[in-house]
C-alpha cells in the first residue's frame, strides 16, 4: 500500500507517538527495523503517520522499546481501529486543511479543553455574526460565499462539542477580548448573551482576566490545552497567522500547564467574570 500523502492529525499523533516510545528506549530507526525484521523505511513512513500501523505492531514497538505503560500502548492500539471519518470532512476541499485540524483537535481531546484568548473570543464560543465579523478583518479579503462558508463552520463545530456532555470546555478570557467590536456594537452585544447562556451550561466554564490584574497572565496568543485519554495524549493547539500549530512533547505540556495555573490565579471566578460580562453588555445597550 503506497504511503499516504497527507495523513490526518490522528495519525500524525500516533506517529509521533510511536517515535516518542523508540527515542525513549535510545534505540535508532534502523536499529528498531532489524529487531521486527522489516525495511529502515517503514519505521519512518509509521512514525510520520503516512504508513497505517496495526495493534500486532504496536504491541510488538512496545516490547522492542521495553515500554511497560500500558495504558498507552492500550490507547495506541484503539487508535489504529477508528477508521470513523469526522463530520469535518465534508468541508475538505472547500476550506483550508487548517480548519479542519481544529476540529479534529476537539474531536480528539477525550475530557477538558482549557482555552485562553486574548485578541477575541475562542471558537467554540463564537456566534455566526461575530465569526463573521472576524472573517471580514481578512486579508486578503475574502468573498462573502467565503465568509459564510467559515462562519457555517465554525457554528458546526461549536455545535458538535457543546452537545457533547462527555467533553467540557473551561475557557479563560482576556477582559480586552469582550470589548473589540467585530461586526459592530450591536454583533458583539448578541455575542456577549450569547457567551451569559453559554456559561450556563454544565459542561461550560468560563472566568475573564480583567484590566486591574497586575501582570499580564498568559501568552498573546490564543491556545487551548486538551486532555488526552491518557496524559501522555494531552495536545496544546496555537493560533497562528497561517493556522493552528499543536504542540506534544512532554516538557512543552508541562510548560503550557504552568501557564494555565497562573491564567487561573489572576481569574475573577465565575460569578464575577458574569457580572462583568453583563456590565459590559448593559453599556452597549446605553
Amino acid at each position: 500500500m503506497p504511503p499516504r500523502r497527507h495523513p490526518n492529525l490522528r495519525q500524525r499523533r500516533l506517529g509521533s507517538e510511536l517515535r516518542k516510545i523508540r527515542e525513549a528506549a535510545a534505540i535508532s530507526g534502523p536499529h528498531l527495523a532489524r529487531i521486527l525484521d522489516i525495511d529502515a523505511s517503514q519505521i519512518s513512513q509509521m512514525e510520520s503517520g503516512k504508513a497505517g500501523v496495526s495493534r500486532q505492531r504496536i504491541r510488538a514497538i512496545a516490547s522492542a522499546c521495553k515500554c511497560l505503560n500500558d495504558p498507552l500502548i492500550g490507547t495506541l492500539s484503539n487508535m489504529t481501529q477508528d477508521r470513523s471519518k469526522g463530520w469535518w470532512e465534508e468541508y475538505r476541499g472547500l476550506l483550508p486543511s487548517t480548519f479542519l485540524e481544529s476540529a479534529e483537535h476537539e474531536d480528539f481531546a477525550a475530557g477538558t479543553m482549557r482555552s485562553w484568548s486574548a485578541p477575541f473570543l475562542p471558537g467554540l464560543l463564537q456566534t455566526g455574526d461575530y465569526a463573521k465579523g472576524i472573517f471580514s478583518q481578512n486579508i486578503p479579503a475574502l468573498t462573502v460565499n467565503e465568509i459564510d462558508l467559515r462562519a457555517a463552520f465554525r457554528t458546526q463545530r461549536r455545535n458538535f462539542f457543546l452537545r457533547n456532555a462527555n467533553k467540557r470546555l473551561e475557557a479563560y478570557l482576556h477582559e480586552s477580548c469582550l470589548l473589540t467590536r467585530f461586526g459592530g456594537a450591536e454583533v458583539l452585544r448578541q455575542q456577549l448573551e450569547c457567551l451569559i447562556e453559554d456559561s450556563h451550561r454544565q459542561n461550560v466554564s468560563i472566568r475573564v482576566v480583567p484590566f486591574s490584574t497586575h501582570a499580564y497572565p498568559g501568552p498573546f496568543e490564543s491556545i487551548v490545552y486538551s486532555s488526552g485519554q491518557v496524559s501522555e495524549l494531552d495536545t496544546v493547539e496555537m493560533d497562528s497567522a497561517t493556522g493552528p500549530i499543536f504542540f506534544d512533547a512532554p516538557s512543552e505540556l508541562e510548560s503550557y500547564r504552568a501557564v494555565f495555573a497562573r491564567i487561573e490565579k489572576a481569574a475573577l471566578t465565575e460569578d464575577e467574570s458574569r457580572d462583568l460580562i453583563h456590565q459590559i453588555t448593559q453599556n452597549l445597550k446605553d
